[in-house]
């Protein structure tokens, strides 16, 4: 369940409602966040089934006045490195001026009798800084159905290096309404660096 928020206490708090190892993954997002105040939060579980294990997965997202910070906690069975389950955690801090994209895409039922303010059935947020790219190829074609030419590729490269998808019917209305929120609080931040 995301949680989103304007305080470092606040932010403990919701990490530890979430209840996946709350001081590991406390631990590290309060290294990375160090002592700056923080802006906004949002700290999402997400549980999935992998074969016959079920795993699960806490994304913390943070801004600062100066830095956006992602960590990801991930838990892994037994496995030949390790005679017992064990978790890995990453963070990563970015300046506000690197975030090249912060794009909302909103799901809404009914779009014909869509009111304003209404909330959104999905959201997927995904935010761009360069890390990560995602490249999409495919033949390139003249547009003549009989040419047998080699045209080459075509495609297009996109920013990917976050995508947090929270839903109504998964994760309930107030998370949507806080990832909402964070994404604003986040465009706003980005919108004010790229100005100084």
């Amino acid at each position: 369940m995301a949680k989103t928020g304007t305080t470092t206490q606040g932010l403990r708090a919701a990490i530890e409602r979430s209840g996946y190892y709350p001081a590991l993954v406390a631990e590290a997002v309060q290294a990375a966040i160090g002592g700056e105040p923080v802006v906004s939060y949002v700290v999402h579980q997400e549980t999935t089934f992998d074969a016959n294990e079920v795993r699960r997965h806490v994304t913390v997202l943070v801004l600062t006045n100066t830095r956006f910070i992602v960590s990801h906690t991930d838990e892994q069975a037994a496995d030949a490195t390790s005679p017992t389950p064990y978790a890995t955690t990453s963070t990563e801090s970015v300046k506000l001026g690197r975030i090249s994209s912060v794009v909302l895409s909103r799901v809404v039922a009914n779009p014909e009798a869509y009111t304003p303010g209404q909330l959104p059935r999905e959201v997927v947020l995904t935010i761009g800084w360069g890390a990560v790219s995602r490249l999409d190829l495919e033949p390139a074609s003249c547009g003549d159905p009989n040419c047998e030419a080699d045209h080459g590729y075509t495609g297009s490269s996109t920013a990917d290096d976050l995508s947090l998808r929270v839903s109504e019917a998964g994760d309930g209305p107030d998370t949507v309404r806080q990832t909402l929120a964070f994404a604003q609080a986040l465009s706003e931040a980005t919108a004010a660096s790229a100005v100084r």
